[in-house]
């Protein structure tokens, strides 16, 4: 790769780092967030769970804007966005207001990682599996680091300096992306003068509607009666309202012309598809350990932000040498040997959550956060790969879009099962259980992994 394809990577790279490095820094505040706004931990869990809900619905949505209005303007765009969401949230008067920044936020970094990989993908063709290996450092070296960023953030500067950490990447970027990222015209048959009600149904607004209604309701369902102690009529009545508008939402898919998520697309690439289950699944057992073990270390063994920071900083440490490495395995093997290992690992660090205990040493947790960064690392190229050889160059933007979303509907279901799992309080036998089913999880990718290779063998053929 020559120079000017290096700097692109870099100012691409700068930005797609914003989200995750956002959506992590957040696990060490959460205990400080409980505190200064005097809440239990199911209602500032809706911190992560709004940021995760903004960003599924926004990457399809940017990732389809892409493809048809071209993606250095909305790259730029994406960067501003996030740029006024980080100076305006540590002036949130209440915790209402932080959410509501926090999702301008979301939507402001998941145009940029929309956009950013699809660029990536167009104008580097050479050797892509290293171009994502670079870009891995970046979104899984944000995200693992994010912790002992926020911890020190925090520590010495409250939970306001989490917010204005984003800007120096912002303006560094924005710079750079100004001068590298090549001029792309929006296609012809986007017409300029397109009317409100056109736009509304190229978008799918009903179907972003029915799907955000419907997963908000579900989610305050099940998170309600949980946090409550006992099921409630209104807790059901919510949750169900929510899972009708969801299975609506699935049919509204099927039939509609300009869906918000493809469903049709699915079905048509079955081998993308298992690899969007797959990814879901990776990012549901990365999460809950990402999420559930610094509110652990702090609220059941004590730990401050500061030495919680430090201990996850061995997962940021083993995602960043794994992300190159892999690169250039895969470059080699294809990505299936480094997600077998990758699921090895994830099985290891699961069994070995279940085996710690009240007197175990907290630094014995270092293990298991390398055996998630390692495998964090492999799945992050591996995975990316996977998808590019499932999936059409003409719907790239769309499968971006698609795979995001899959992180993103991970994430939302990591932070569901710390929810029911600890409820209002976390706990130690709560931990334990969380480890059980994270290791039934990691020991069902290997079947799934299976039917993913099955599924590309027919494509092919």
């Amino acid at each position: 790769m020559n120079a000017r394809s290096w700097w692109l990577m870099i100012s691409v790279g700068l930005g797609i780092l914003l989200n995750p490095l956002n959506s992590s820094m957040v696990s060490v505040a959460i205990p400080r967030l409980q505190n200064v706004f005097q809440l239990n931990f199911t209602v500032v869990s809706w911190i992560i769970f709004s940021f995760y809900i903004a960003s599924a619905i926004a990457q399809p949505v940017m990732g389809k804007a892409s493809d048809l209005f071209g993606r250095k303007k909305l790259f730029l765009t994406g960067l501003l966005v996030a740029f006024f969401a980080s100076l305006l949230a540590p002036l949130s008067p209440n915790f209402g207001w932080l959410i509501v920044f926090r999702i301008v936020q979301s939507i402001g970094t998941s145009m940029i990682v929309a956009v950013g990989i699809a660029i990536v993908r167009i104008h580097i063709t050479e050797k892509q599996a290293t171009a994502l290996s670079v870009l891995s450092i970046f979104l899984s070296g944000a995200a693992a680091i994010g912790p002992f960023i926020g911890g020190v953030l925090i520590h010495w500067w409250g939970w306001h300096a989490i917010f204005f950490v984003n800007i120096p990447f912002v303006v560094a970027s924005f710079l750079l992306a100004w001068r590298t990222i090549p001029k792309d015209e929006p296609p012809i048959s986007v017409a300029s003068n397109m009317s409100f009600r056109k736009w509304i149904n190229m978008i799918d607004a009903s179907g972003i509607l029915l799907f955000t209604v419907g997963l908000v309701a579900l989610l305050v369902g099940l998170l309600s009666a949980k946090s409550s102690g006992h099921v409630s009529l209104l807790s059901i009545i919510v949750g169900l309202i929510g899972l009708m508008l969801l299975l609506v939402f699935v049919r509204h898919e099927l039939k509609t012309t300009s869906p918000f998520i493809p469903l049709h697309t699915f079905a048509k690439y079955p081998a993308m598809t298992w690899v969007n289950i797959e990814f879901m699944l990776v990012n549901v057992l990365f999460y809950s350990l990402f999420f559930g073990l610094p509110s652990y270390l702090q609220m059941v063994r004590h730990v401050s932000e500061f030495h919680t920071g430090i201990l996850m900083l061995s997962l940021g440490l083993c995602s960043l040498v794994a992300s190159p490495l892999a690169g250039r395995w895969i470059d080699k093997s294809g990505p299936r040997p480094a997600l077998l290992v990758s699921a090895m690992l994830m099985t290891l660090g699961s069994v070995w959550i279940v085996t710690l205990n009240q007197t175990s040493p907290v630094i014995s947790v270092c293990l298991a956060l390398a055996a998630f960064g390692i495998s964090n690392g492999l799945n992050n190229v591996g995975m990316q790969a996977a998808l590019f050889k499932s999936s059409p160059k003409e719907i790239i933007g769309v499968a971006s879009g698609l795979f995001s979303t899959s992180r993103y509907f991970g994430t939302i279901l990591s932070s569901l099962l710390i929810g029911i799992v600890m409820g209002g309080k976390f706990s130690f036998e709560g931990f334990r259980l969380l480890g059980i089913i994270l290791t039934a999880i990691a020991l069902s990718l290997v079947f799934i992994s299976r039917r993913r290779r099955e599924s590309g063998q027919l494509q092919e053929s």
